[in-house]
């Protein structure tokens, strides 16, 4: 009796039964509860993630550009542009007479004087045709002698009538028919004579041999149409001609007589000055430029023709003018552009004119000034109103 009352008082009714159920509710929350954190945790990553990947978006989105400014040059430089350096006289050598290449005496590179032989042509063909023509002359004077005989005798037989007035005429008109074939032949005479001559290829003025196209044995064809080939080119070095395009903004300040050096770079520190010959008188409409021609003396044969030299003008140039790199320029329909970084950083599209040509800047006129943020190297499908963001310097994101 004691020890049922003790066993129920251990283990009183239904105790057993609530433990067991809260065990099985700690199994399923504990669980629940962990995936909701974990669940909960792997939204929060992925909305930071697609954030992050939004911004990083819209900043590929913008452009990254480098800015440059156009630096100003002191306004009392000298005008300095391109020149092309030509012969002063330039020509093609041709035949004037048919047959082959016996021989050449000066290759390319020779200096030659005015009347030097270059080459001599051998011409079968019209030494036995003028071999022909000088037995039609012999013939000819030959029947002349004898019709001037006839005509003779018979102007003293008509005196006595011995001969009638018909034949007198006749006699005379002979004489007059033999005399014109016998200036006809000496005149084809004449002709053969003067293409044999030209056999013998002279230098028609005093210069370099350029280049040699031929060679013994070569057929040489008269002329310089058709199948005819130039058998050498000659130039005249001393003086060279410079020919200069000088931009219509500086054409009033050159003109005959001004003072012109060649600066070149092979010859570093070293001028050849020469004078300006002429001009064109006249703006080329295509390129905006006045074609002008400076002669510069070579008499050691120094400076070469083809050869590419800068132009010193012996005039000052005042004005404000900027120098910009030509990485910087756009070459649109509507004609030479930059772009500009505005101040809400968006690029705004700028005509300019475009002075002297430095090689790897160029001389603006106007369109820009030194304030102006240009960009560098711009993409060619950079469009106005574009919003663009500004690199920084190297030396600017690292301060010494």
């Amino acid at each position: 009796m004691t020890e049922t009352v003790n066993d129920q008082q251990a283990n009183p009714p239904g105790g057993g039964t609530t433990k067991g159920h809260f065990k099985m509710v700690l199994l399923w929350l504990v669980p629940f509860v962990i995936f909701a954190v974990l669940g909960i945790y792997s939204l929060a990553v992925k909305r930071n993630s697609n954030r992050v990947l939004a911004e990083q978006t819209a900043q590929m989105a913008v452009p990254n550009v480098a800015v440059i400014h156009a630096n100003p040059v002191s306004g009392g430089a000298g005008l300095v542009l391109p020149g092309n350096l030509e012969a002063y006289v330039e020509s093609p050598i041709y035949a004037r007479t048919d047959g082959y290449l016996k021989k050449w005496y000066f290759d390319i590179g020779a200096r030659v004087k005015q009347g030097d032989l270059l080459a001599e042509i051998e011409t079968p063909e019209i030494d036995q045709q003028l071999s022909q023509a000088r037995a039609d002359l012999t013939t000819s004077q030959a029947n002349l002698a004898l019709s001037s005989t006839t005509a003779t005798r018979y102007q003293d037989l008509i005196k006595t009538d011995s001969v009638s007035k018909q034949e007198v005429d006749n006699a005379v008109g002979d004489l007059a028919a033999k005399k014109a074939m016998e200036q006809s032949a000496q005149a084809n005479v004449k002709r053969l004579e003067d293409l044999e001559s030209f056999k013998r290829v002279y230098a028609p003025f005093a210069g370099v041999i350029t280049q040699r196209n031929v060679d013994p044995g070569t057929l040489i064809n008269a002329g310089n149409g058709g199948t005819a080939k130039e058998m050498f080119d000659l130039a005249q070095v001393d003086p060279l001609r410079v020919f200069v395009a000088v931009p219509q903004t500086y054409a009033p300040s050159i003109r005959s007589g001004l003072t012109a050096c060649l600066e070149l770079a092979e010859y570093a520190g070293q001028k050849f000055c020469g004078r300006v010959a002429r001009t064109a008188d006249s703006i080329d409409p295509a390129t905006r430029t006045l074609r002008t021609e400076v002669d510069v003396p070579n008499p050691n044969a120094t400076l070469l023709p083809g050869a590419y030299a800068e132009v010193h003008f012996d005039v000052k140039v005042t004005g404000n003018r900027l120098i910009l790199s030509n990485t910087a320029l756009l070459f649109r329909p509507e004609g030479t552009m930059v772009a500009v970084v505005g101040p809400d950083e968006k690029i705004l599209l700028k005509r300019v004119s475009i002075g002297q040509d430095f090689g790897n800047s160029v001389e603006i006129l106007q369109g820009v000034d030194p304030r102006d943020r240009i960009v560098d190297n711009p993409a060619d499908s950079i469009e106005a109103g574009e919003q663009v963001r500004v690199q920084v310097p190297q030396q600017d994101k690292h301060p010494q």
